[in-house]
């Protein structure tokens, strides 16, 4: 969906959104637990993922994808990519095993006091800080009620809101 205003080609050049600094480590991707169970062990992807896993929402077990060991220096700019990343290709995983934060990037699902927002993380070097008014009008129509819709079943994927983060929808 994200395609009617992200050239797959920029994303697939760029890949900003598969790798993380010490401080963006909060924005690496939850998996449910069953694909938390396929990913951790051999798999048809060749990749052993290594997870850290977090209390039950909601009836639903998660765990967060664990970077921090694969860091080599203590430069807090130092990036390191998602396991699941192919430098050439892009993400490995199939649409039933990736994570739904990563098929929204660069949108988030944030608790702003109390309430859902939809917000664009301003990182994105594709969109850049300030949503285009297309980006605006897909998640105000469809988007936007099924990244909702998915919060509700999923309540794992919404994150703190954070100041600087363009609310829109």
């Amino acid at each position: 969906m994200l395609s009617k205003v992200l050239s797959k080609s920029s994303c697939a050049s760029c890949k900003f959104c598969c790798s993380f600094r010490r401080q963006s480590l909060w924005e690496t991707p939850l998996f449910p637990q069953e694909t938390v169970d396929k990913l951790s062990s051999e798999n048809e992807y060749g990749v052993v993922g290594k997870f850290r896993m977090s209390q039950t929402v909601q009836g639903v077990r998660f765990g967060r994808l664990i970077l921090e060991n694969n860091y080599r220096t203590d430069n807090p700019e130092e990036e390191v990519p998602c396991t699941f990343l192919d430098p050439q290709k892009g993400c490995i995983l199939k649409g039933e095993d990736k994570p739904f934060d990563c098929s929204i990037w660069p949108l988030r699902i944030m608790d702003k006091n109390g309430e859902l927002v939809i917000a664009l993380t301003p990182t994105c070097p594709t969109i850049g800080a300030t949503p285009s008014e297309k980006l605006v009008e897909l998640v105000k129509s469809e988007l936007g009620q099924r990244i909702y819709e998915y919060a509700k079943t999923h309540p794992y994927i919404i994150k703190e809101y954070r100041e600087k983060f363009p609310i829109i929808g």
